[in-house]
């Protein structure tokens, strides 16, 4: 069936961009930002009240299934949601295609995961994540179901609508696990969250994009849309396994309580770091990718970029690792004690790998994602072997090799890349030392009015450290080296919003 009064993707059929893009892009930007900012509101508020209605071992072996598990994902989607977002064109038929080719890889993702629960179970020695693996499969369906209408969606700039299905998709979720907490249900509260969150989405963008998916159109090629598809998806393969190694190596070698300490001080810090992220890269990369052939200009954007990356998120970054012990005990509460310390590396461990993040910008932008995907191993490898070496000591050992790893990577990704591309490497090492100097001022800053105010009440204390970072802040922002990076952060970012407007 396919509802042929309505255009799927392609409002102009491959023609002339419509009037009045660059207002829809700056507007989308906002509308994005708004749901970004709701979902993070969303997912601390489920960090917050679940933490007080579940246990440790009920996150740490949900985390074991997902790491395992999780990494079909990335076959799932096959990189065709980015390959149907930046083609010139997109025909009903070749999109009705890619709806089947995403649909039957989640489908047969679902059966392979189910096929394979009894082999996790026992991988772990956990019998009960047998019928965990067999109730999370079904997330693939939804997921494969769902890739090329949230694409569609990204395509025609509907950003309100994609902002609906973002937003109500996790609150239904986080509603259903609270009752499901509420009467007892443990970790199945958290099987409950993400598959009703993924349900209520797909309902959402397939009745707001208003179109069903015909049948297979022989016609209709979608072979080049494969073929961009397989190497980002190799890339983002790659990048999944060495995201997760922790995860899988502490199933291994400690108890599902410990691993889920662990889980929730990495899951503080990953999600806002990866909202943010998302939208950031929506903006830089199209940005970069219009300026790639002006040397110069590309250069002071790329540069420019990382400012904007350090002086915001790698310094709140930097104030979450100095006020951990607070923010632990009013996230997650009294019986979490033991992710402070976790905390405090993982957001160093974080922050380090920002300064780097606007090389993927670079790849992308220029279209290198073979050698992105090339240097995914390096990076990966580097990772692996810094935490299968930290878990012989334990959750601590591995948050210590997450902080570490970065200073490794960091350097030689700047380096990989400049072998592919042009960018300003030196500009680019100097900055981030800037930027680790400036975080790090502010950081310790923050860790001494923490230490200062111990046994204060929680929010008084988390305040006078938040004024003390603001001032802090502020007072650095007063030195000319550090003044410099940010009146051109902040003016890069002032002139494309002006160009967007005046394109619209």
């Amino acid at each position: 069936m396919s509802d042929q009064s309505q255009s799927p993707s392609d409002p102009n059929n491959g023609q002339q961009p419509s009037p009045g893009l660059g207002r829809r892009a700056v507007g989308g930007a906002a509308v994005t930002m708004a749901a970004q900012a709701a979902k993070i509101t969303i997912q601390m508020v489920s960090v917050i009240t679940l933490a007080r209605l579940l246990t440790p071992q009920d996150y740490g072996l949900i985390a074991m299934v997902t790491a395992l598990i999780g990494v079909a994902d990335t076959f799932r989607d096959f990189g065709l949601s980015s390959a149907a977002i930046q083609a010139p064109t997109l025909s009903r038929g070749q999109q009705a295609n890619l709806f089947w080719v995403n649909t039957g890889l989640g489908a047969s993702l679902t059966a392979l995961a189910c096929l394979c629960a009894p082999l996790i179970a026992a991988f772990y020695g956990r019998t009960e994540l047998t019928a965990i693996t067999l109730a999370m499969a079904f997330s693939f369906l939804i997921n494969g179901m769902a890739t090329q209408y949230r694409a569609d969606l990204y395509r025609r700039m509907l950003f309100k609508r994609l902002a609906l299905a973002d937003i109500l998709g996790p609150l239904t979720g986080l509603l259903a696990a609270i009752g499901a907490a509420w009467y007892g249900l443990s970790f199945w509260a958290l099987v409950i969250q993400q598959l009703v969150a993924l349900a209520v989405a797909l309902a959402v963008m397939v009745i707001t994009a208003r179109w069903l998916p015909g049948g297979w159109d022989r016609a209709a090629g979608v072979r080049s849309f494969i073929s961009f598809g397989w190497r980002l998806a190799g890339s983002q393969l790659v990048t999944y396994l060495g995201n997760n190694i922790d995860t899988i190596m502490l199933g291994l070698r400690v108890s599902a309580a410990q691993l889920g300490v662990y889980n929730r001080s990495y899951q503080l810090i990953a999600v806002p770091m990866s909202q943010i992220r998302g939208p950031l890269s929506t903006v830089a990369i199209p940005v970069l990718a219009r300026v790639q052939d002006e040397q110069d200009r590309f250069h002071r954007y790329v540069a420019m970029g990382q400012m904007v990356l350090g002086y915001t998120l790698v310094v709140g970054l930097a104030v979450a690792a100095g006020a951990a012990e607070p923010l632990v005990a009013l996230l997650l509460g009294a019986q979490w004690a033991e992710a402070v310390p976790l905390l405090r590396l993982l957001a160093v461990a974080s922050g380090l790998q920002l300064l780097s993040f606007v090389g993927y910008w670079v790849y992308v932008s220029k279209g290198l994602v073979g050698h992105l995907l090339q240097y995914s191993f390096i990076s990966t490898a580097i990772r692996i072997a810094f935490v299968v070496s930290g878990s012989f000591f334990g959750v601590i050992g591995v948050a210590w090799a997450m902080a570490l790893s970065p200073l490794v990577a960091w350097p030689l990704s700047f380096w990989w890349l400049s072998r592919r591309a042009s960018i300003p490497m030196r500009a680019l090492w100097l900055g981030g030392i800037r930027i680790v100097a400036f975080a790090s001022a502010i950081g310790g800053c923050a860790g001494l009015v923490e230490y200062l105010t111990w046994g204060q009440n929680t929010i008084v204390r988390l305040a006078l450290i938040l004024l003390a970072a603001v001032a802090t802040y502020l007072l650095l922002a007063l030195i000319p080296l550090f003044r410099r990076d940010l009146s051109a952060a902040l003016g890069m970012v002032r002139q494309n919003l002006r160009r967007g407007r005046k394109e619209g």
